[in-house]
């Protein structure tokens, strides 16, 4: 049994524009006139499940029962339409048993007149009711599609025809079952892994690490080399679930050109698929891709096909003698090939490169530079600049007590300036994030909420410090304890919140040498403060035991404090040196993603 040509055209229509890639939820309205699922393979046969009814007759207003059973599925649609006119639309309208499973539907201007799931959870059998209209044809059949996996379907499977009394044995009806176009190609086996032999001189290379090799298991490779009017793509990476690259005019997903090399059941389906926006891709029905090769060892997965530098006869198809932005991405896919949504950010080319133009070997970046900036600022805050300014207010007041800058004391001075700097660079920082997403991110956990309650902190602690009482008013204390909390406060949740943010997809920097290198600074900090503290608790305490037991104070505070000044100093410089070399640390981790 073949399909119409009619069925074709409108199977190839639905597939090119559709807006989803599967549908698991059982919204299937777009295909209602083909009942051909959009996943970008054909449909098998012969079909293994059926379709049954309780009746072989129907008067107007009639109910009957109909049964879809079989092996496990996942989705399924079911329609009944004018046996002898099986393009036509659908006719009646049903009613459900188990709304857990099915869903009503409807298709063209008939209300409830399919019938589809409500997810892709598995299930053996469906029971409906369908009610014949009042202008019914004389005979009418009902035809499922069963979705075993997201590859795996069946089209338009017939089932029993029903009649009304007296009618007319029914012509032949033409059954569009399993006939669709076949878009397969013939597939090789690549023998060993690729090279980057040429590249930069004979094919555009881009690598993920920089300058790695192809063939070891850490390596994420896209290579594009022109021959004549046509380009070779080789593609590799290590992921036992899907490798795809897009090419975009901008550095957003979405109207993109996008190919998808994908594991399905140990074997690697190559296709085309076109993005909107952040939304599953949209695979293709008919596939342009040439020589198409695949290999799949040691958890690498690679793949490799042809395809023409223009493609006029396909909607969707960048041609290739342009300047893109180039996407590389990769991420988990099920059984039945279904990909799942890529857990870290995409690599993405730093520019717009013309694969066909000059060959170049590049990199790229799976950070944008608005997230890398929000990151690089709030590490000079909260690693420098508050923290020495913290160090100076605590322990530097009696060393610099007689040195003053600009009519104030020198280390009033120097807290005051690196608090502003703070602020400045933490409000700067804050708004990165939310010029990037153009708006909240309810992908990022808690990380933004403590951000926001950092930024509040942040700017309400000097703004209390301009009220700050004189130094011998009654409600100076009091002062001093919030002003120390809130800064306390702050600086906690700071660090909790770079914790959280330093392994978000969008920045996402090496594990576990982030969270052990975020340790060590918090740890150096905390040495640090307790190394001063007990030098400062020392100098207090020091005493010299003169006449027998007699014990006296031989310096007051503020000149013990004052003879501790080399030691401060030392330390601070060190400390000082210390979160410089974290900072650099973190820069450089910034930089590479």
């Amino acid at each position: 049994m073949e399909l119409p040509g009619f069925a074709i055209v409108v199977w190839m229509f639905v597939c090119f524009c559709a807006s989803v890639g599967g549908y698991p939820n059982g919204k299937v309205k777009e295909v209602c006139a083909s009942m051909i699922p959009c996943h970008g393979s054909s449909p098998q046969l012969p079909p293994e499940h059926t379709i049954t009814v309780n009746g072989t007759e129907f008067k107007p207003g009639d109910i009957i029962e109909v049964h879809l059973s079989g092996p496990d599925f996942e989705g399924f649609f079911i329609q009944a339409r004018d046996a002898e006119h099986l393009d036509s639309p659908a006719v009646g309208s049903f009613v459900l048993v188990d709304r857990r499973h099915s869903q009503l539907l409807t298709c063209g201007r008939t209300k409830n007149s399919g019938v589809s799931h409500t997810s892709k959870a598995k299930k053996k059998y469906i029971k409906v009711y369908w009610i014949a209209p009042g202008d019914a044809p004389k005979h009418v059949q009902f035809l499922a599609t069963v979705v075993k996996r997201y590859r795996t379907f069946w089209v338009k499977i017939p089932g029993p025809v029903v009649s009304q009394p007296d009618a007319l044995s029914p012509t032949p009806p033409f059954h569009a079952t399993s006939g669709a176009m076949s878009t397969s190609y013939p597939v090789s086996y690549i023998s060993k892994p690729f090279s980057a032999s040429g590249c930069g001189s004979m094919k555009f290379c881009i690598r993920n690490p920089s300058n790695c090799d192809p063939g070891s298991a850490s390596c994420f490779f896209l290579s594009f080399q022109q021959e004549e009017n046509s380009v070779f793509i080789e593609m590799s990476g290590p992921s036992e679930g899907y490798l795809a690259f897009a090419l975009s005019y901008d550095q957003w997903m979405g109207g993109d050109d996008a190919y998808l090399c994908v594991n399905e059941d140990h074997h690697v389906h190559v296709s085309t698929a076109h993005l909107k926006e952040r939304s599953h891709p949209v695979l293709d029905s008919e596939n342009d891709l040439e020589d198409v090769s695949w290999r799949l060892v040691d958890g690498v997965l690679q793949c490799s096909f042809r395809r023409n530098i223009r493609l006029p006869a396909y909607k969707g198809r960048f041609n290739l003698d342009t300047s893109y932005y180039i996407f590389l991405a990769d991420g988990e896919a099920s059984e039945g090939g279904l990909i799942y949504k890529h857990r870290r950010q995409p690599l993405v080319t730093n520019g717009l490169y013309n694969v066909t133009g000059v060959p170049q070997d590049i990199g790229g970046s799976r950070s944008p530079r608005l997230i890398k900036a929000h990151g690089a600022l709030m590490f000079v805050a909260w690693i420098t600049t508050v923290s020495i300014g913290v160090i100076v207010a605590r322990f530097f007041k009696p060393v610099w007590s007689h040195s003053f800058l600009f009519g104030k004391e020198l280390w009033f001075q120097v807290h005051r300036m690196l608090m502003l700097i703070t602020v400045m660079l933490t409000s700067i920082s804050f708004v990165l994030p939310f010029i990037y997403r153009g708006g909240w991110s309810q992908q990022a956990g808690f990380h933004p909420y403590l951000g926001c309650t950092v930024m509040a902190l942040t700017i309400f602690q000097p703004l209390m410090a301009g009220f700050r009482p004189s130094r011998h008013a009654p409600r100076r204390q009091l002062f001093n304890w919030f002003h120390w909390s809130t800064g306390t406060t702050a600086r906690i949740l700071s660090v909790v919140t770079m914790f959280l943010g330093m392994d978000l997809p969008a920045l996402d920097l090496p594990d576990p040498w982030d969270t052990y290198t975020m340790i060590g600074f918090v740890a150096w900090h905390v040495g640090t403060d307790v190394l001063l503290e007990i030098h400062s608790y020392c100098l207090v305490r020091k005493v010299e035991v003169i006449e027998d037991d007699r014990v006296q104070i031989l310096q007051s505070l503020t000149s013990a404090e004052a003879e501790g000044r080399l030691f401060k100093q030392i330390v601070l410089t060190i400390y000082v040196c210390g979160n410089i070399v974290f900072l650099v640390a973190f820069l450089i981790a910034i930089n590479q993603v």
